[in-house]
């Protein structure tokens, strides 16, 4: 819907926000009205350079146009039915999903925060019934993020800080170790220890990849000990670290592994895939959804899936992730630059704060976010190319030296 199709002015739906919604964001002062490719517009068509692709989202492009089109296609036919009829995106999408990426089996959600869930809850219970009551431990990585419901929540390995504040007690069950400290998760593993749960790329976390002594540590440490190792790729996966799944670039292979984000091209959707054997802890009943596996979000999906393939977006965000890492580097007060493929963070030196770029940026009409006090992170979306990258390193440029 545009302002103009209303006769409401952009105060009058800031006064209905502040009015009626409960607030958690911290807002952008404009509207968001259209958007195509690598740009969102305001109301009065003001382009705005997208490096945030909806957080991760948008992987081929704001309002890919045969992601569009299927979704106008499939809400002609059917908009939502429940889980017991079959449907043919749901059908479609989970094949293309399995082969493309190597698992066996997989189980639609809604949301990032729901995949991880369904992901817990399948690992303990495997754990359970296979070894006995008590075997549902879990290790997750300090500064680690995987979500806001109660056992995401728990799971994020920031107690006393973030999302946990104020929450109460914590789903029992989880311990922290270290990222990228192969011996420190090996310490924190018990008799009753399930599985190991990491983010491959810690992106809240700010933007640290994990080392391949680490990941494939871990696997082969999972293997010895009969042991899960869970993959949590919401914000990595579908193209954005240069493979289709980040874990791809270490050579293993999860026991799990969730997504979601970048999977329906806009539309909400998460899932998990898991190997035949670990699978088989979910029975009839033993969980479930009401939208998981939407037709609309699955046949957004499977266009989007198909685009980010067919049009090599893994390999783009390969070389122009490289590309825009070094001129980050030529900024001034950076102090690190990190990324792996167009999952970029830069922290900068202790005088610069990580929100005043983003907000410099935002006046500049290029949109970025901010992480911990002197870090940014840039995720665009993947048809980015390597002349969009050097209009926001300007931008960037000019909004530092306007910063010191």
């Amino acid at each position: 819907m545009r302002l103009k199709d209303t006769n409401l002015t952009k105060q009058d739906i800031k006064d209905k926000v502040n009015k009626y919604m409960i607030e958690t964001y911290e807002r952008f002062d404009f509207l968001a009205e259209t958007a195509k490719d690598m740009y969102i517009y305001d109301e009065n068509q003001t382009p705005y350079l997208d490096f945030y692709a909806g957080i991760a989202v948008n992987n081929a492009g704001n309002c890919n146009e045969k992601v569009v089109e299927a979704i106008k296609e499939q809400a002609s036919d059917i908009i939502h039915t429940f889980n017991y009829p079959y449907t043919i995106p749901q059908a479609l999408l989970a094949e293309k999903v399995c082969t493309e990426i190597g698992m066996d089996k997989i189980f639609f959600q809604n949301s990032g925060t729901e995949a991880n869930e369904a992901m817990i809850k399948m690992a303990r219970k495997y754990g359970i019934e296979k070894f006995g009551p008590n075997h549902y431990h879990i290790v997750t990585a300090k500064m680690g993020f995987h979500g806001r419901t109660f056992g995401a929540m728990s799971a994020t390995g920031q107690p006393g800080n973030g999302c946990q504040v104020g929450f109460g007690p914590m789903t029992y069950g989880f311990s922290y170790a270290p990222y990228n400290d192969l011996q420190a998760f090996k310490d924190a593993c018990t008799e009753n220890t399930v599985a190991i749960m990491v983010e491959p790329v810690q992106g809240e976390g700010g933007v640290h990849p994990a080392t391949k002594e680490f990941l494939v540590g871990l696997r082969e440490f999972c293997d010895e000990n009969d042991m899960l190792l869970l993959i949590d790729e919401v914000q990595t996966g579908w193209g954005r670290t240069g493979k289709l799944m980040s874990y791809m670039n270490y050579g293993i292979k999860p026991d799990i592994v969730s997504m979601a984000k970048g999977l329906g091209g806009g539309m909400p959707i998460g899932a998990i895939c898991a190997t035949a054997e670990v699978a088989k802890a979910f029975t009839a009943g033993s969980h479930g959804t009401t939208f998981g596996g939407h037709p609309v979000s699955c046949a957004a999906a499977y266009a989007e899936v198909n685009e980010i393939i067919d049009r090599k977006l893994p390999e783009n965000a390969k070389v122009v992730g490289d590309y825009f890492a070094e001129q980050l580097e030529t900024l001034p007060y950076v102090k690190e630059v990190r990324h792996q493929g167009l999952l970029v963070g830069v922290e900068f030196e202790d005088s610069i704060s990580g929100v005043d770029v983003k907000h410099g940026c935002l006046d500049r009409k290029l949109l970025i976010t901010a992480i911990g006090a002197h870090i940014i992170r840039m995720i665009p979306p993947l048809i980015v190319s390597k002349e969009d990258c050097d209009k926001a390193v300007a931008i960037l440029k000019d909004t530092l030296e306007s910063l010191s």
